[in-house]
């Protein structure tokens, strides 16, 4: 990723303009010097996991997505919660990413931005078993609830409330302390 820090920033969402684009668009832009956020735009190409197409040649889908994986310094996480747990889209992105070895090890965390009362906790908690079993390496000061109203997001799909930014800041910064790059 051209020499610098790259974050591969992955929302669990294949809706366009949603909240958790928001989220990880807005952390691309507040990046310090050194760091490149990548938003991942793949999840809605990735056909559904099948063990037996999880051999080569694999899906061209699939070999991005690894490719991204494998090229990140760490990744970043934001998913909505559809039906008490993370969406579909996101768990068939996980289930293909633990066929490949590229996420073991890797600085992961994750930016909730839920504003439900329960804050999607199950969903995050979904994750985090997820990203354990695939040998992720969470970081905790990376893995924040930021509540994000929609009102705060402007024209151009980026989070304006400073404070929030200051805290997704903070999170990107731990994430980036964790890697072996720092």
């Amino acid at each position: 990723m051209n020499g610098e820090i790259g974050v591969l920033l992955v929302s669990g969402s294949v809706r366009r303009g949603s909240v958790n684009e928001a989220v990880l668009e807005t952390v691309a832009a507040i990046a310090p010097a050194g760091v490149t956020g990548v938003v991942f735009q793949g999840i809605g190409a990735l056909p559904l996991f099948n063990p037996d197409l999880d051999r080569e040649p694999l899906p061209e889908a699939v070999v991005r997505l690894r490719a991204a994986i494998a090229t990140a310094d760490a990744i970043l996480f934001s998913t909505p919660e559809y039906g008490g747990m993370m969406s579909g889209a996101l768990k068939n992105l996980l289930e293909w990413t633990i066929g490949g070895v590229e996420i073991t090890d890797k600085p992961t965390g994750w930016i909730n931005p839920s504003t439900n009362p329960a804050g999607a906790r199950a969903t995050y908690d979904g994750l985090r078993v997820v990203l354990e079993y695939t040998g992720a390496s969470l970081v905790p000061d990376a893995c924040i609830a930021a509540p994000v109203d929609r009102s705060v997001i402007d024209a151009a799909g980026l989070v304006t409330d400073e404070s929030w930014r200051l805290r997704a800041l903070a999170a990107l910064e731990a994430l980036v302390a964790a890697t072996p790059a720092a």
